[in-house]
């Protein structure tokens, strides 16, 4: 990321802070929609989890100029969620729900110049996320897996 993305992810953010509540109201309803197979991995009551994705958002944007600080913390995100069933197929559908939530409670000010710098952002973040998945995956006792893939993987 140039410093000039940070910068429009930084700025951009601090627009959305404001309307935090419903901006996560907008970004489940979104990914619900386009992934009706990931509300199973959810609460029932989204209060807390809804605060937490803002939160995490909030602390990834504003240590993105010091990005190395964050990568831990990232990639034990993508650790935990192995546990909770995530695929990384999963994560496309993320993506796009971000995408319109910030295009949505940014209207205007979401030129394609922001959505390019998110874009990136999340694409960076969610690499380092399913790079840490793997490694989980990877380390899964044989007898966890299929009858062929203990077999022959």
């Amino acid at each position: 990321m140039t410093p000039e993305q940070v910068k429009l992810v930084q700025d951009s953010f601090k627009k959305v802070a404001p309307i935090a509540d419903q901006a996560s109201d907008i970004f489940y309803a979104k990914l619900f929609e386009i992934a009706p197979e990931v509300r199973s991995l959810f609460p029932e009551d989204m209060s807390e989890q809804k605060g937490k994705l803002m939160g995490m958002l909030a602390t990834a944007v504003n240590n993105l100029h010091q990005v190395e600080t964050i990568i831990p913390a990232v990639q034990d995100l993508g650790r935990r969620h192995v546990n909770y069933g995530v695929t990384a197929d999963q994560y496309k559908p993320v993506g796009e729900a971000l995408i319109y939530t910030l295009e949505t409670g940014l209207g205007d000010d979401f030129t394609p110049e922001v959505k390019e710098a998110w874009v990136t952002t999340y694409v960076t973040l969610q690499k380092v996320m399913t790079d840490a998945a793997a490694e989980v995956e990877a380390k899964k006792p044989a007898e966890k897996k299929g009858f062929f893939a203990r077999m022959f993987g």
